[in-house]
């Protein structure tokens, strides 16, 4: 009963929030395709459910693709257009975003029941919330009715996405300027409780770290060496669990991992360890290694909601016919 009475207080948190518009999209509603199309939701749960069944990963892969989309432009799937000069490109997604093919088929299917309906923006967050979904976490109800913009930002991903390499308080700038705040720094880097990353995104704490530090001093020193045991002589796309205590599982070993310095990236053990999270996310994470993840769970729906409310800028929009291409 508490459980449920939770979850019926975040809803009608989210519909005050947007009725005060204070950061929910207000012109995104939960039953959008309701009428339009109403197989949309079992054909991304199908689609969804086969992809991570071939590969578990592939949840965290889903839900990656919403963040690097949102961050840019808005979440308007301007992730998935073609081209060079395409996001795909940037830095910070290339040879790193996947789940394109998944969108694909999703999309395919799609334009065959309830063609030009559902954008390719709405594919995505609710490819998302399904990759979690299958992955032990939470459920919700998604926000739905974005479009799909019409041109991709590669600048905009190279320079507007925060990096595993940056300090807390710069990636805490990088998060106000889309309209999010350090709680939500906190519960989104929550997602690295699945998913992988390569060693090009950590070998900076394996060696030459400081002046004083050959390694990071706040890595454990037994997974520093089991990571420079992989990644040693090779071409920096060896991966690894990002949550080395339950790879594939939704829950909140992330922040458990933190208090014993196994946060895989700097930006995650910063949160934890740095002077920068010390000062502004170190009690964040303290509150959510508590409740069985239960208040991280509800903390997660509720950034979930309001990053994929972060509005499409610079045009109206439309409905793509293929996610690659504008119409």
């Amino acid at each position: 009963m508490e459980h449920a009475y939770s979850w019926l207080l975040l809803l009608f948190s989210v519909l005050a929030l947007c009725l005060g518009n204070q950061g929910v999209r207000c012109e995104l509603t939960y039953d959008y395709y309701e009428e339009s199309c109403p197989h949309l939701y079992t054909i991304v749960q199908q689609h969804v459910f086969a992809a991570m069944r071939a590969e578990m990963r592939m949840g965290a892969s889903l839900l990656r693709l919403h963040f690097h989309d949102c961050f840019v432009n808005g979440c308007d799937g301007s992730i998935l257009l073609d081209g060079s000069d395409g996001e795909k490109f940037a830095q910070p997604n290339l040879n790193s975003v996947r789940g394109y093919e998944v969108i694909d088929a999703i999309k395919a299917d799609l334009e065959s029941v309830c063609p030009e309906v559902v954008s390719c923006a709405d594919v995505v967050a609710l490819a998302a919330s399904y990759g979690v979904l299958f992955s032990g976490g939470p459920y919700w109800d998604v926000l739905m009715g974005r479009k799909d913009g019409l041109v991709a930002n590669q600048s905009g991903a190279d320079n507007g996405l925060p990096a595993p390499f940056e300090p807390i308080d710069s990636i805490i700038q990088k998060f106000n300027a889309v309209g999010l705040n350090t709680t939500d720094v906190v519960v989104l880097s929550g997602a690295h409780t699945i998913g992988r990353a390569r060693c090009a995104l950590f070998s900076n704490r394996l060696s030459n770290f400081s002046t004083t530090d050959s390694v990071d001093p706040t890595l454990d020193a037994s997974l520093a060496d089991s990571l420079q045991s992989l990644c040693a002589g090779g071409d920096g796309n060896q991966t690894t669990n990002l949550d080395v205590s339950s790879a594939d599982v939704f829950d909140n070993n992330y922040y458990q991992n933190l208090m014993f310095g196994k946060g895989l990236l700097s930006s995650d053990q910063g949160l934890f360890s740095s002077p920068e999270g010390i000062a502004n996310t170190k009690d964040l994470v303290e509150t959510y290694i508590d409740n069985n993840g239960d208040q991280f769970f509800y903390d997660f729906v509720w950034s979930m909601n309001k990053m994929g409310s972060i509005p499409l800028t610079g045009s109206d929009g439309e409905i793509r016919k293929n996610c690659r291409v504008v119409n």
